[in-house]
């Protein structure tokens, strides 16, 4: 058994039972962007899918193991999609596998997108109204679930032997 999953799965579930799926990985600009310790800026559209959704956990003690850990986690996380996990990487949380699965792409690459801005210099960010409207339209569960259709058909189509 993965311990680590466990602790901090087990404990989201626990606080969130509305959370059917929550999709982590360590990925690469995920676990470059953890390292800075900041929210994502709402400096894109696909960005303002997680305006005011998400949160930091900056409490980094090594792999996750003690299940009070977990819990303050998922306290952490609260009501939000997502949770940058300080100098660790990324997790997202929805109400299906599939919208789960396309907030941590879609986050993985928010994160991608802020750290090639940065590095060319000071990106302008969209305003809070408009942050939180465009989140409105594109930050639901729905949307979260009908965006990750095309790749879901794109896999099925590239590796038919995955549903046998």
């Amino acid at each position: 058994m993965n311990q680590a999953a466990f602790a901090i799965h087990a404990a989201i579930h626990q606080a969130r039972p509305d959370v059917v799926a929550a999709a982590h990985t360590h990925s690469i600009y995920g676990r470059a962007w953890s390292t800075l310790g900041r929210l994502l800026d709402p400096i894109t559209q696909d960005a303002c899918a997680f305006y005011d959704d998400h949160a930091v956990f900056e409490e980094y003690t090594g792999v996750v193991l003690d299940p009070a850990e977990g819990r303050n986690i998922a306290q952490t996380l609260g009501a939000g999609k997502a949770i940058i996990l300080q100098n660790h990487g990324l997790l997202t949380v929805e109400q299906s596998v599939e919208a789960a699965i396309w907030w941590f792409i879609a986050m993985e690459r928010s994160c991608q997108t802020e750290l090639a801005a940065r590095a060319a210099g000071d990106p302008r960010m969209i305003a809070p109204a408009e942050a939180q409207k465009t989140r409105d339209q594109v930050g639901s569960p729905m949307a979260g679930w009908f965006s990750f259709q095309p790749l879901w058909q794109k896999i099925v189509r590239q590796e038919p032997d995955l549903l046998h």
